[in-house]
C-alpha cells in the first residue's frame, strides 16, 4: 500500500513539474483537446470527411479554422434525418465550441437545431441525461472505513452513483424536473451498499416550476434546499447547515438589488439525531434574502425555523436556525467568503446548557486564472459539538469511503470543533487534472486527539462522456489519552479508482 502511495504522489508530482503544455497560447487545437477526439469519432464513422485530399491527418494538430472546416462540411453533407442522435450530439457540441469560427465562414447551424428538435419531440418532448460513478476501493486494513461497509471488507466495489435526470418544458412559463437515484450514494430511504443489486431505489426530486402573477416563480414538489451551494459557500466537503431535501412550496421573486425565496416543507431532516422515519417531525419554514448591488460584492440571510408538529411527542423540539453570509470578489478569480449561523433550540433539545449553538466559516477562494498553475480554496471553520445539522458528520469526507476526519467529534458537550480545509486543483489541459487536500480537526475536547487527512488524486478526461480517477486518502485519528473513549483511532487510508459517465 505504501509503494502504491508513493507511486500516486510521483505521478502527482511530475504532473506539477509539466511544463507549459497546460496551456496552448495559440489557437491550435492539440491532439488532447476533447473536440480532436469528437472530430475523430465523427471521421471514424463517415460524418467528417476530413482534408479536401480526403485524409484526415490524425496525428496532427489542427488549427481552429480546420476544425471549424471540417464541422461546416459535415453539416452541409450529413443527412441530419438519419444521423444517429449521439453523432448529432457531437456534431451540436462542435458547433458550440467553434461558433465563432463557423460564424467567420458564414455557416448557418439552423438545420443542426431542427434536427435535435425532431429527436426531442421524439419522445415527447422529454430531456434524458444522467451521470453514473464505479468505484473500485482498496483499504489497508479491514476496518470498517466504508460509510455502508457492514461486513468489514477489506476491499470494494460499489456503483457509487446512478442518477437520471428527466427534464420537460410544459410551456414558456412551466418547467418540470425529476431525479432518479440509486447506488452507495443516496440510494433509497436507507441508503444503499452499492454492492451487488440495487435494492433502494428512488425518485429524489420531483417538482416543477412555473410563473405567477407579478414575475413570481413558483416551486411544487419535492426540491432541494442548498442556499450555501447556491451561493458558492462549501466545495466537495458539504454545507454546514442545508442540504437537505423538501416537500414543500417555493416561492421566489427578484426586486432588483434583492432576491427574496421564501419555502413551507415538511419530510425533511435538520437534526443530526434523527433517522429518516422521524424526517417528518417538523413543519419548516425558510426565508432567504440575498442583496448583490454589483458583480463583486453580495450579502444576505437566511432564516430555517423547524417546528416541531406531531401529538405523539410531547416534548419542546423545535429548532430555528439563522444564518448571515457575504462574499467579495476582489478580482474575477479571487474572492473572500463566509457564513456564521446561531440556532435557538427547544427545550427538550438543550445540550450541556447551550440552547444557542453556534458555527461559522471563513473562506478565500482563488481560482486557477488567477494563480495560473493552480487553484486554491481555504476553509477555516468553527461549529459547536452541540450544533444541529443533520449533514454535520458528512463533511470532508472523500467521497463516501468514510475515511472522515468528524467520525470522533463529540456531541454532549458545549466544546467546539475547529477545521482547517484546504485544497488546490490544477487543470493542465482539457483531459488532465489533478489535486490535493488537507483537513484537520480539532474537536477542543479533553482526552480526544485532533484528526487529520491527507488526499491527492489525479484525474483523466478520456472522452467528453467519460472520466477516470485516481485518489489517495489517509485520516489519521490519533491516539485518545488513557481512560478517554475515542470511537475511531490510529490511521485508515484508502485507494479509490473511479470511473465516471456522463450521459
Amino acid at each position: 500500500m505504501k509503494k502504491i502511495a508513493l507511486i500516486m504522489m510521483a505521478m502527482v508530482l511530475i504532473a506539477f513539474a509539466a511544463p507549459a503544455f497546460a496551456q496552448n497560447p495559440f489557437t491550435d487545437v492539440p491532439t488532447g483537446h476533447w473536440a480532436y477526439d469528437a472530430v475523430s469519432q465523427l471521421a471514424a464513422k463517415g460524418t467528417l470527411s476530413g482534408y479536401p485530399d480526403g485524409a484526415f491527418k490524425g496525428v496532427q494538430p489542427m488549427t481552429r479554422y480546420e476544425m471549424a472546416s471540417m464541422v461546416a462540411r459535415a453539416l452541409a453533407q450529413v443527412d441530419m434525418t438519419k444521423a444517429s442522435k449521439q453523432d448529432v450530439e457531437l456534431l451540436k457540441k462542435l458547433v458550440l465550441e467553434f461558433k465563432n469560427e463557423l460564424d467567420a465562414l458564414g455557416v448557418k447551424v439552423s438545420d443542426l437545431d431542427k434536427r435535435v428538435a425532431v429527436l426531442e419531440d421524439g419522445i415527447g418532448g422529454w430531456k434524458i441525461r444522467g451521470i453514473f460513478r464505479f468505484d473500485a476501493k482498496f483499504a489497508d486494513s479491514d476496518t470498517d472505513i466504508y460509510q455502508h461497509n457492514k461486513n468489514n471488507l477489506k476491499n470494494q466495489f460499489t456503483k457509487e452513483r446512478f442518477r437520471l435526470f428527466l427534464t420537460k418544458t410544459i410551456d414558456e412559463n412551466t418547467y418540470l424536473y425529476a431525479q432518479y437515484r440509486t447506488g452507495e450514494n443516496g440510494g433509497g430511504p436507507e441508503g444503499s451498499t452499492g454492492l451487488g443489486d440495487q435494492p433502494h431505489m428512488n425518485w429524489s426530486h420531483i417538482y416543477v416550476d412555473t410563473k405567477l402573477p407579478m414575475d413570481i416563480g413558483l416551486r411544487v414538489g419535492r426540491f432541494a434546499v442548498d442556499f450555501e451551494s447556491d451561493y458558492g459557500l462549501y466545495i466537495d466537503n458539504d454545507a454546514i447547515f442545508g442540504d437537505f431535501r423538501v416537500d414543500g412550496f417555493r416561492l421566489n421573486k427578484n426586486f432588483g438589488m434583492l432576491t427574496a425565496t421564501a419555502a413551507v416543507v415538511r419530510n425533511f431532516q435538520i437534526n443530526k439525531y434523527t433517522n429518516q422515519q422521524n424526517a417528518a417531525l417538523h413543519m419548516g419554514y425558510i426565508l432567504d434574502l440575498h442583496v448583490q448591488p454589483n458583480e463583486k460584492f453580495f450579502i444576505g440571510a437566511t432564516g430555517y425555523w423547524g417546528v416541531e408538529d406531531t401529538d405523539k411527542i410531547t416534548e419542546d423540539f423545535d429548532i430555528n436556525t439563522y444564518g448571515f453570509y457575504a462574499n467579495y470578489n476582489f478580482t474575477p478569480g479571487i474572492a473572500l467568503k463566509g457564513i456564521y449561523y446561531f440556532q435557538d433550540l427547544g427545550d427538550d433539545l438543550v445540550v450541556a446548557d447551550d440552547d444557542s449553538p453556534q458555527a461559522w466559516k471563513a473562506i478565500i477562494d482563488v481560482k486557477q486564472d488567477a494563480m495560473m498553475f493552480s487553484s486554491l480554496w481555504v476553509e477555516y471553520s468553527q461549529v459547536d459539538n452541540s450544533f444541529r445539522a443533520e449533514n454535520t458528520r458528512a463533511r470532508y469526507t472523500i467521497g463516501n469511503t468514510g475515511a472522515n476526519i468528524l467520525k470522533n467529534q463529540p456531541t454532549n458537550n458545549d466544546n467546539t470543533t475547529e477545521i482547517i480545509f484546504v485544497k488546490a486543483a490544477q487543470k493542465w489541459n482539457d483531459k488532465l487534472g489533478t489535486w490535493l487536500r488537507y483537513v484537520n480537526a480539532d474537536f477542543d475536547t479533553t482526552g480526544i486527539d485532533d484528526a487529520t487527512e491527507y488526499g491527492v488524486g489525479v484525474t483523466y478526461q478520456y472522452t467528453p462522456a467519460i472520466q477516470f480517477e485516481l485518489a489517495y486518502a489517509q485520516v489519521d485519528y490519533g491516539t485518545p489519552e488513557t481512560g478517554v473513549t475515542q470511537t475511531h483511532t490510529e490511521k485508515e487510508s484508502v485507494i479509490r479508482f473511479r470511473t465516471a459517465v456522463s450521459f
